[in-house]
């Protein structure tokens, strides 16, 4: 565009048209042009402001980015962390309940086990103030009756859940 404007503007010059109407439409022509001109460059410089925006977005984005990412590694090392020190306490857990198992008359620990299995892993629950931990209700007058009367070394159990009910000084009998 620009080489068209300087070529028209140069025979407008030098008067090669010969009539004074192709002068006036290469007057005409050469001020489209600029206005033309004048047009593309504000859509480039919005171009470029965008282009700016938008790099400096990406730049706000990549640091966030990789903020991220640090967070994301730091929280995997906790995580692992974590695992391996559970894994430790499982492995004491186990070690410590077979040496209780070992005390244990193998018929009750059988009775556990099954119930252990059926109840989603809890088989044993506390008897405090009255209540079953295990289902979290509260004994009736008849059933705390039968507890007390029961002698400390025999087995219990809550007749909501089927538990065995451990006795403590807190079960409010």
């Amino acid at each position: 565009m620009r080489q068209r404007a300087a070529r028209d503007q140069q025979r407008l010059d030098s008067g090669a048209a010969a009539s004074p109407k192709d002068l006036e439409n290469l007057q005409r022509e050469i001020v489209s042009l600029a206005k033309r001109q004048s047009d593309l460059e504000d859509v480039v410089l919005e171009v470029m402001e965008r282009r700016e925006t938008m790099q400096e977005r990406v730049k706000e984005l990549s640091l966030r980015l990789e903020s991220v990412q640090a967070k994301a590694v730091e929280a995997e090392t906790r995580r692992s962390a974590a695992l391996k020190e559970l894994d430790a306490e499982g492995s004491k857990a186990v070690k410590e309940r077979e040496i209780v198992a070992g005390a244990v008359p193998a018929d009750l620990l059988k009775l556990y086990d099954k119930l252990r299995s059926q109840q989603g892993g809890v088989g044993a629950a506390r008897l405090y103030q009255k209540r079953c931990e295990g289902c979290r209700l509260e004994l009736n007058i008849t059933e705390l009756g039968e507890v007390r009367a029961a002698p400390a070394d025999t087995v219990v159990r809550c007749e909501n859940c089927m538990r065995i009910l451990v006795r403590t000084a807190d079960s409010g009998l």
